[in-house]
């Protein structure tokens, strides 16, 4: 893999899964989301296991998600799922999302990519939240995206993934530019909702979202 962009953000570290690697723990999972905010679309979220002592050429450029340009996420992506780290993935529905709220999607939704492994984490590293109804040994870091190799392989993971569902939509409801701003509430977005109203796959719970009455 080529590398295209010389990063200047300073990387994520092993050290959380370093600590518990000492303490006994072997399969460590990192946790993230993608699509929180959004007005539209599903939340995405990950959850990845890297190997103790793992040293894949694709590592050192691993930052959170929201630091990357779009090709190189794309590039990492790619990288890790030709590589041998184990990854789950959970998506849940904008329809889901009205009905339990924002957060408890998430959850559901981190819940999900864990049932993806054959054999579960014995520790969990989540990106600012805990996940109560969970039980494996976990730790919420703030700011873990920009902090924790795991929880930032994580964060591309379902990025990249929600960004390709989005682009799926934007074929379906090419008026709203959903492949360009991926449902977030950016000036295009929102002038789109003003102009066409909402559709299909928007959050009818999101403030500028619920203001609007026209479905089309």
């Amino acid at each position: 893999m080529k590398k295209r962009n010389r990063l200047r953000s300073t990387p994520p570290s092993l050290r959380e899964e370093e600590i518990l690697f000492t303490n006994g723990y072997s399969r460590i999972a990192g946790l993230d989301e993608a699509g929180r905010g959004a007005l539209a679309g599903p939340v995405v979220a990950s959850a990845v296991i890297l190997p103790p002592h793992a040293d894949f050429p694709w590592l050192e450029q691993v930052r959170d998600s929201k630091l990357l340009p779009g090709s190189m996420r794309e590039d990492i992506f790619t990288a890790m799922r030709e590589s041998e780290i184990e990854i789950g993935i959970g998506i849940v529905t904008h329809e889901i999302i009205d009905v339990v709220n924002i957060l408890n999607a998430t959850k559901k939704a981190m819940r999900i990519a864990l049932e993806q492994f054959d054999n579960p984490p014995d520790y969990l590293l989540i990106d600012a939240i805990v996940l109560p109804t969970v039980r494996i040994p976990q730790k919420g870091l703030i700011k873990g995206d920009r902090l924790c190799l795991s929880i930032a392989c994580a964060s591309i993971i379902a990025k990249v993934t929600r960004d390709h569902i989005m682009a799926e939509l934007d074929t379906q409801y090419p008026q709203y530019g959903f492949a360009n701003h991926k449902g977030y509430g950016t000036r295009e977005h929102l002038d789109c909702l003003q102009c066409y109203g909402m559709c299909g796959v928007h959050r009818r719970t999101f403030g500028p979202v619920r203001a609007l009455s026209r479905l089309i």
